[in-house]
Formats: structure tokens, C-alpha cells, sequence
């Protein structure tokens, strides 16, 4: 990669990394149920990517090339990322930004749990960040138990959420090996609505009737946390690895701690800093760890 690319991927994870970090505050600030919420941003996500997609004539042609198990994989991606959203979502009205954010961001730590279940060897470096990282999780939670229940079931929830992603990411690494950007996202953002409207509609959420003020909020965290997010983190992950962008996803703890701060006064309690930060150190080990144990594997991903 020559180094005009080099500096715009990085410029596009930037973008990523700030607009993802919107996603916990805006969510807690929004007027309408988490349910709804997760329904919204990925039908919203689903649509417009969509849309863009199916007037160039090549991306129409990649969405009627897709194999059988391309669809399984988008199918099982979204499936994923639904349940994710109905974990993450919800979190954010039980316990503080912070500790969500931080405990979601916990993923690259299930990723490598799950890899050695699937019989895949973990390195003592690795096995040392998980243990860090755990550690981290049981300071938090405890932290939030001295605050309320109420608040140790977001953080359960939010564990679950980024467990969910864990899995979310490692299907659609598989898929994006021969799947474009628009045709993935596109699918696999409408899979996950469909899922979460599925459970919106057993649970009778309410899916409408909010006022213009929600509509804009529910409107504005499709664009930054959907599509500017999590969209741009799949484009660029064939080029800068999976490593990069798990390591600047870290960065969203901070910042969507300082705009809960500023924007919502919501102050997690002093204890919880200690473990967030023992938390990240964790992930970091971990993520570190498992970049350079596939430094010689990188997969063969689409650019576009």
C-alpha cells in the first residue's frame, strides 16, 4: 500500500472511530424504546447503503453472483449483529455510557476465547490480556453493583453484546474475503432489522408515533455510529487489518465517556475508572497479541 492510501485509511478510521463513539450517548439521549432504537438505525442502514448500491450496474451484478454459502454467512453475520444491538441497546438505559462502552469494547477478548474453544491455539501473551481483561470486567461490574442492580444488568447485557459482536465480526471477516462492502453491509444491516423487528413486534414496541425531535436523533445515529461506524471500520479492515481497527476501537471508551459527561452529566463512580482503564489494558494485550499471530495470514479482503 503506498503511503497516499496508507494516510486516507487512516483518515476514513478516524472518521470511523469518532462517529462510533456517538453511538452510546446519542442512544441514551434518544426519546424511543432500545428495541426501537436497534430496529431503526440498522432498517435506516440497510436502506440507504442499499439504495446507493443497486444503481451501479457492477454492484447489481455482485448482489446476483452470491453463492449459496455467501448468503448463509450474511444471514448468520446479521443474525449476529441483530441480537447484538437488542444486548447493546438496552444496556445503555440500565447502566452508565462508560461502562457499557467499555464492556462491549471487550470483544477482541471473546474473539480469542472462542478461537481456543474452536480448538485454535492461544498464546501466553494472549492468555495473559484475557486474564487482564477479565479482571477488568469483574472490577466494573462489582463498581456498578455498589451503584444499583439495576446497573450490573446493563453491564450483563453489555458483556453479552460484545460477545455477540465477537461472533458478529468473525462471520463477516469470512464473507468480506469475497463479498464487496455495499453488497455485505447492505445485506447483512437488513438481516439484522429484520431479527430486531421480529422481537419488536412479539414484544409490541412501539415503532412510531415519536415526535420530529426523535425522528432526527434516530436519523442522525444511522448516519455517524451506522454508516460512518461500523460501515467505514468493514471498509478499511482489508487494508489496514483487523488488528488496526480493533486497536482503535479502544478509543471510543474515552470519547463516548467524555460526551456522556459533557452532554448527559453522567459521571460513572470513581471506582469504575481503575477497572475501565485495567479493562483496556487487557483488550490492548489481547488484540496485540493475536495481530501478530496472523501477521502471516492476512486474508485476501475486497477494497471497495
Amino acid at each position: 500500500m503506498d503511503s497516499r492510501h496508507a494516510r486516507a485509511d487512516l483518515v476514513v478510521l478516524g472518521v470511523a472511530v469518532a462517529a462510533v463513539s456517538t453511538s452510546g450517548p446519542m442512544i441514551a439521549a434518544i426519546g424511543a424504546p432500545a428495541l426501537a432504537i436497534a430496529f431503526w438505525r440498522n432498517a435506516m442502514g440497510s436502506a440507504a447503503i442499499g439504495a446507493a448500491a443497486v444503481v451501479r450496474p457492477a454492484v447489481r451484478a455482485q448482489y446476483r453472483a452470491l453463492t449459496r454459502r455467501e448468503i448463509r454467512l450474511i444471514t448468520v453475520s446479521g443474525l449476529l449483529l441483530g441480537v447484538h444491538f437488542l444486548c447493546w441497546t438496552p444496556s445503555l438505559t440500565y447502566t452508565t455510557v462508560a461502562s457499557a462502552t467499555a464492556l462491549v469494547c471487550a470483544q477482541p477478548v471473546w474473539a480469542a476465547l472462542g478461537s481456543r474453544l474452536l480448538g485454535r491455539p492461544v498464546s501466553r501473551q494472549t492468555w495473559c490480556g484475557i486474564a487482564l481483561a477479565l479482571a477488568g470486567v469483574l472490577l466494573l461490574t462489582g463498581a456498578d453493583l455498589a451503584v444499583s442492580g439495576r446497573a450490573v444488568w446493563g453491564d450483563v447485557l453489555a458483556i453479552a453484546g460484545g460477545m455477540l459482536a465477537a461472533a458478529y465480526t468473525t462471520a463477516g471477516e469470512e464473507v468480506r474475503r469475497t463479498v464487496s462492502t455495499p453488497v455485505y453491509t447492505s445485506l447483512c444491516y437488513g438481516v439484522a432489522a429484520a431479527s430486531t423487528l421480529v422481537v419488536c413486534l412479539a414484544a409490541r414496541v412501539d415503532l412510531g408515533g415519536y415526535d420530529g425531535e426523535t425522528w432526527l436523533r434516530i436519523a442522525a445515529l444511522t448516519l455517524t455510529a451506522q454508516l460512518l461506524g461500523h460501515t467505514m471500520f468493514n471498509r478499511v479492515v482489508g487494508r489496514v487489518g483487523a488488528t488496526v481497527v480493533s486497536t482503535a476501537i479502544l478509543l471510543e471508551v474515552p470519547l463516548a465517556a467524555i460526551l456522556a459527561a459533557v452532554f448527559l452529566d453522567q459521571a460513572p463512580p470513581g471506582t469504575a475508572l481503575p477497572a475501565g482503564l485495567l479493562l483496556l489494558a487487557g483488550v490492548y494485550v489481547v488484540v496485540r497479541a493475536e495481530g501478530q499471530a496472523r501477521a502471516e495470514q492476512q486474508p485476501n479482503l475486497p477494497v471497495d
